[in-house]
């Protein structure tokens, strides 16, 4: 088999293979069998009649035909392999030239990873936020606690941020009654969302058996992105009594028997949230100062894929309908030129990332374990909320588990080129990245195996 590679631009190729019969042999008798079996001859069993015979009340097209569409997908595969290539999407194939008993040419433009040269990351500087524990954020945390064992009590005041109402809810467009926003009897606590856009603002202020009125727009249902009337009537207020912060709260909220205990802990976990935070704002300051380094063309079949993606999902929750559609990006502020703008972005950074993620893993070369992909596995089995047996299952059927592998050795291999990073806080100080990110040790043993 011969093939040759044409560039058609940094991001597309058009590959010409070359494939003599010789080559072909197993494809023609799989060929000549499939028909034998499909065809009665006189004097010959199903699957027995010789080729001549086939041949002679056949002709050869149906074999040749056969044979083509067999051999197609692993001769492309070879010569993406004998060229080198790393393919991005599925082929578009021509069959170019068939002559019996000599050779078969077909020729595939396809998407191809461009050139991408990954900079040196010891030579990268980025700066991230300070890790700043204060009092406030203790309290903050604390106040949290509190509210989880807090009791609702009945108030005679006027509705604040926080407070509890027993409310009735009634919504109409053009004097229909719009059965999404109308309620009875319902809970509701101010300030924690707008359960309709305006009713936090209508409610503040109100005392029990008060009412207010106001205008909004319906998000969802047949009303969907219409002005409503919507009435508010407060049956009842409460407001919730936190428990005071002391040894006996520690005792029934926690393992510890001081409030002196529970505040040191509780410290402790904000501190930790705040470096989960220090450690993302570093792996995004990383990539994004990476990439900055970096420049590259994008193939633009898969972007599209990417924003054809992003809009079918949309569509698909409101049935595919364009007017709906409109209705929902104009009652989030946006329209659809604004949201296709956006979507390309979104796809243009997205391919960008992933393309330069695959090659910085060719570079580093992380191994990743069986027991680092289970954990990944089932990390994102609860993040969609699914069952980790019927989520693997869905993989193996769908062919997924690759992909998800490949997410782990691209999570592996930014996390040994941060190590190499200059970091620093706003403040000034010097921020080990190792802490959050792994050992230098392995991050340059890796480095070194990559480039050997």
């Amino acid at each position: 088999m011969q093939s040759s590679v044409e560039k058609l631009s940094d991001t597309r190729v058009k590959l010409t293979v070359n494939v003599p019969f010789a080559e072909l042999e197993s494809e023609i008798d799989q060929a000549y069998a499939a028909i034998a079996q499909q065809v009665s001859l006189p004097g010959f069993r199903k699957g027995k009649a010789p080729r001549q015979l086939i041949d002679a009340r056949y002709g050869r097209g149906p074999i040749l035909e056969q044979v083509v569409n067999d051999m197609l997908p692993s001769r492309y595969q070879q010569a993406c392999e004998d060229n080198e290539l790393v393919v991005i999407g599925q082929p578009s194939v021509d069959i170019t030239q068939v002559e019996d008993k000599d050779f078969v040419e077909f020729v595939a433009e396809v998407d191809v990873r461009p050139e991408i040269e990954v900079p040196d990351f010891t030579e990268l500087s980025v700066a991230v936020p300070a890790i700043a524990v204060d009092d406030a954020a203790v309290d903050e945390e604390i106040d949290s606690l509190r509210a989880r064992f807090g009791e609702l009590k009945d108030t005679k005041r006027k509705l604040k941020t926080g407070d509890f109402a027993i409310i009735d809810l009634k919504a109409t467009v053009d004097g229909e009654i719009v059965d999404e926003a109308t309620t009875e009897g319902l809970s509701y606590e101010i300030g924690q969302g707008d359960l309709i856009d305006g009713l936090d603002t209508a409610l503040r202020g109100l005392k029990t058996d008060e009412s207010a009125e106001f205008t909004t727009k319906i998000v969802a249902g047949e009303h969907e992105g219409q002005e409503a009337a919507v009435s508010v009537f407060v049956k009842q207020t409460k407001e919730r009594k936190l428990p005071e912060f002391d040894d006996e709260f520690a005792q029934l909220a926690s393992e510890f028997d001081t409030a002196e205990e529970l505040r040191e802990a509780t410290r402790g976990q904000v501190e930790e949230s705040k470096k989960g935070e220090q450690a993302a704002a570093i792996r995004d300051e990383v990539l994004k100062a990476a990439l900055a380094k970096t420049e590259f063309a994008l193939p633009s079949s898969v972007v599209e894929e990417q924003v054809q993606n992003q809009l079918n999902s949309l569509l698909g929750q409101v049935d595919h309908d364009e007017a709906a559609l409109a209705q929902v990006l104009e009652s989030q502020g946006t329209n659809r030129e604004e949201f296709d703008a956006q979507s390309r972005k979104d796809a243009e950074e997205a391919v960008r990332t992933q393309l330069f993620l695959d090659v910085l893993a060719e570079k580093e070369e992380p191994e990743v374990s069986q027991q680092e992909l289970t954990d990944h596995i089932l990390f994102t089995a609860q993040s969609y909320g699914m069952d980790p047996s019927q989520f693997v299952s869905q993989l193996q059927q769908s062919g997924q588990i690759a992909n998800l592998f490949a997410d782990v050795r691209r999570g592996k291999a930014l996390a040994a080129a941060i190590c190499r990073v200059s970091v620093k806080d706003e403040e000034g100080n010097d921020v080990d990245p190792t802490q959050f990110f792994g050992e230098e040790e392995q991050a340059e043993e890796s480095a070194e195996e990559s480039e050997a």
